[in-house]
């Protein structure tokens, strides 16, 4: 036994890293098309209206794709190749958008691209956890949270660079640079979790030696539960107290690009929304993995709800528009929303249910929070086009004021 643990415990950090890295290069590549697609899509022909669809139609799509591959990250073998199909497809349709002519055509590569998310989003966050110690969720999830939004910085600023030279469409194609990258670092790095000789309720679940496997260190030997004691795994109300609360704030959580667009609106220039992102994605990338490392340590419901007063602030000061320098200042404090909620609520998600129904966990909290932000996107780009700018912003403030204090509530419950 003490000849096996030493590599399982220099392997663990292994799959971290490499789902790290994955998520930098793989978010450069989303990022630089993401932070264009609104003036793209307003050069031809389309506005708020379309966008709320197109953003809305591929949230929908990716929640139903996680809802799917939650259910299938309990039952198979193997996850690694749910995780790695779905970089290929997803960065396979994104150089795509250089040739499209109308906001139809965005539509349906958004459909693919989301659709691979969805598949491999559940899967890779039931590796992550099965990868590290209980007590170190937090981190994990922070670590390639703070990857991910690094990407969302080198991003923007390629395009920046590509932009003047190549136009919008240039940058769509050099996309596929990252995009490739982090196919490879996925297909290469990432080990398998879940190391059995047979599928999961089989009997006897047993640590191998397989060099595709990176699980932690763990007893000699683990009893899966056998198909009966599966089906009477329940999710518990604390799940889905967490559940409705995230659901509620993600009503009035629409796509970041109607950010953009009420920027633009007040006088920023287009050519500046790349820069957006990168202030943003600054405070996110240095913030996320302190935050997912504090949740270890104190209450994750705290410090969600602190993102939650963050978020409330960030849409008011939007609604009022005060200045420009008033926005640039506003995006650059919503990094920190996104710090103290993305990887504190997945944590706080995984405490709550069993090692069993971490998958279906996840995918019903993916699938109920997406399909809510479809909600709010549709409602957001029509409340805009009919009222003004304003009302969708107040609404998402007050929307998210009230779902803080419901979240500071299950604290004083857990603590009474």
């Amino acid at each position: 036994m003490a000849d096996t643990a030493a590599p399982q415990q220099n392997a663990t950090p292994r799959n971290v890293y490499a789902f790290g890295l994955t998520s930098l290069l793989n978010d450069t590549a989303s990022e630089m098309a993401y932070w264009v697609l609104p003036a793209f899509i307003a050069s031809i022909g389309a506005g708020p209206a379309q966008l709320g669809i197109i953003e809305g139609v591929a949230e929908s799509v990716a929640s139903i794709a996680k809802l799917f591959s939650g259910y299938l990250a309990d039952r198979v073998s193997r996850r690694k190749p749910l995780v790695v199909g779905g970089y290929v497809v997803a960065n396979a349709v994104k150089p795509l958008l250089a040739l499209v002519s109308s906001w139809w055509q965005i539509l349906g590569i958004r459909f693919a691209d989301r659709f691979a998310k969805g598949i491999r989003g559940t899967a890779r966050d039931v590796m992550v956890a099965e990868s590290v110690d209980s007590s170190r969720i937090g981190s994990a999830y922070g670590l390639i949270q703070a990857m991910d939004s690094a990407g969302a910085i080198i991003g923007p600023l390629a395009a920046l660079a590509l932009i003047a030279h190549f136009g919008m469409r240039g940058v769509f194609w050099a996309a596929a640079v990252p995009g490739g990258l982090a196919i490879l670092v996925a297909w290469l790095g990432i080990r398998e979790t879940r190391c059995a000789d047979d599928k999961p309720g089989a009997g006897t679940l047993t640590v191998t030696d397989d060099e595709h496997c990176d699980a932690p260190v763990r007893p000699p030997v683990l009893s899966a539960p056998n198909q009966s004691e599966m089906t009477r795994l329940s999710l518990p109300a604390g799940f889905y107290y967490v559940l409705a609360v995230v659901t509620l704030f993600s009503l009035g959580n629409s796509s970041d690009m109607f950010l953009v667009l009420r920027a633009g609106s007040i006088g920023i220039p287009v050519a500046q929304a790349p820069l957006l992102g990168l202030v943003f994605n600054i405070t996110y990338t240095l913030l996320s993995w302190p935050a997912g490392k504090f949740s270890d340590r104190f209450s994750r419901s705290t410090l969600a709800a602190a993102g939650y007063f963050v978020f409330a602030i960030v849409y008011l000061v939007f609604a009022i528009a005060p200045s420009r320098l008033a926005i640039w200042t506003t995006m650059a404090f919503y990094g920190l929303f996104y710090s103290l909620t993305n990887p504190v609520l997945k944590a706080l998600v995984v405490e709550t249910v069993a090692p069993e129904v971490r998958g279906r966990a996840l995918g019903i909290y993916f699938f109920l929070t997406s399909v809510t932000t479809l909600l709010a996107s549709v409602i957001t780009g029509e409340l805009w086009k009919a009222y003004g700018a304003q009302i969708p912003f107040y609404l998402s403030s007050g929307i998210a004021t009230v779902s803080a204090g419901l979240l500071l509530l299950r604290r004083e419950r857990a603590d009474s």
